[in-house]
């Protein structure tokens, strides 16, 4: 929404952009704010249909990879053909987007709990909710898009044939891309936010490769977007419309899973890239640890001090160890006088004269 606001407001027509910042989202109860901090990455721009959706869904793919989550799918649907599907099940057009809320709690309820909250609370009628099951549990690939063209109903509605047309298109450029292992194009994917006007995706996570982690397993989504073509229109007075479609990678769930990983494993993890610690072991030394120190800073290698006048070298060391600097650079009055830096491995203890 922000950027739909600014691509609005600046009167930009096309952009391609990622971005890092804080975003509030209201949760229940009250006026509370949840505070999101996701890594984005948008296309905004009139193109021809499919090839940013795709580049989209690259990206996801590749962030997945290179992070190493674990084994991971990305689900694929379009809101048009959940739309189309809606409309041949005989749902009322008003009924549509709080029927879409409960169709997207397939992944965390079986159809049965979901089926009676669309009767029950939804007010469908069982046979409209019925017919919706037939369709919502359909997962595959381009075997299924191929069968829902076919399909006497669907293909009927003008919403649905779109959808499904660009759907098509879509799997075949995640083919040229080498990508489709990884996605499923699934009809329960319905994504809770009403904006979306086209394709929607969602990144889960499946389990853990590590059997220590129960508490992961449960992570699920771990990225979410689509394609958003009235937004810009919404903020722009003249209601200029600007096609976009986005992905959100949440970086708190992410980070929460590497988390638990990395305790599991035992392994420390080091908080800063220092590759050495300049230290001295007498009194009155900081003028050579400060000239040192400086040399080291401006030959581009990451140095650090202790701030203390006279610290004393037991200290510096257990510091090396507590950060994990592989490397302390000693010098005393005996290496001053000999023109020599003692470097020492603080792992194994080994020390060598320069």
């Amino acid at each position: 929404v922000p950027f739909a606001r600014y691509l609005a407001m600046n009167k930009i027509a096309n952009m391609k952009r990622y971005h890092v910042a804080k975003v509030y989202r209201r949760g229940k109860p009250g006026p509370l704010c949840r505070l999101f901090c996701p890594q984005d990455f948008d296309i905004a721009g009139q193109f021809d249909p499919m090839i940013p959706d795709a580049e989209c869904l690259k990206i996801v793919h590749e962030i997945l990879s290179d992070l190493q989550l674990g084994d991971f799918l990305i689900k694929v649907n379009d809101r048009r053909i959940l739309n189309g599907v809606f409309a041949v099940c005989g749902i009322p057009e008003s009924k549509f987007i709080t029927t879409c809320s409960t169709v997207d709690k397939l992944d965390k309820m079986p159809w049965e709990e979901v089926r009676s909250e669309m009767v029950g609370e939804k007010g469908l009628s069982p046979e409209a909710a019925d017919h919706i099951g037939e369709y919502v549990q359909l997962h595959g690939g381009l075997d299924l898009i191929e069968r829902l063209l076919q399909d006497p109903k669907l293909s009927q509605n003008k919403l649905a044939k779109e959808g499904l047309g660009d759907m098509k298109l879509l799997f075949e450029y995640l083919t040229l891309f080498g990508i489709t292992g990884k996605i499923s194009f699934d009809l329960s994917l319905a994504r809770g936010l009403d904006y979306y006007t086209g394709v929607i995706f969602e990144a889960v996570l499946l389990q853990q490769e590590n059997d220590h982690v129960e508490e992961s397993v449960s992570v699920g989504s771990v990225a979410g977007g689509g394609r958003y073509d009235g937004l810009v229109g919404m903020f722009d007075p003249k209601g200029r419309k600007v096609p976009c479609v986005g992905v959100s990678i949440g970086i708190e769930r992410i980070f929460s899973i590497l988390e638990q990983r990395v305790k599991a494993s035992g392994e420390k993890v080091r908080t800063t890239e220092t590759q050495v610690l300049v230290a001295t072991p007498q009194k009155h030394l900081l003028a050579a640890r400060l000239k040192l120190i400086s040399e080291l800073w401006d030959a581009g290698i990451k140095a650090e001090m202790l701030y203390k006048k006279d610290p004393k070298l037991l200290k510096q060391l257990q510091y090396c160890e507590d950060t994990g600097i592989p490397l302390a650079a000693i010098v005393g009055e005996q290496e001053l006088t000999d023109g020599v830096v003692k470097l020492r491995d603080v792992a194994t203890r080994k020390e060598v004269r320069m």
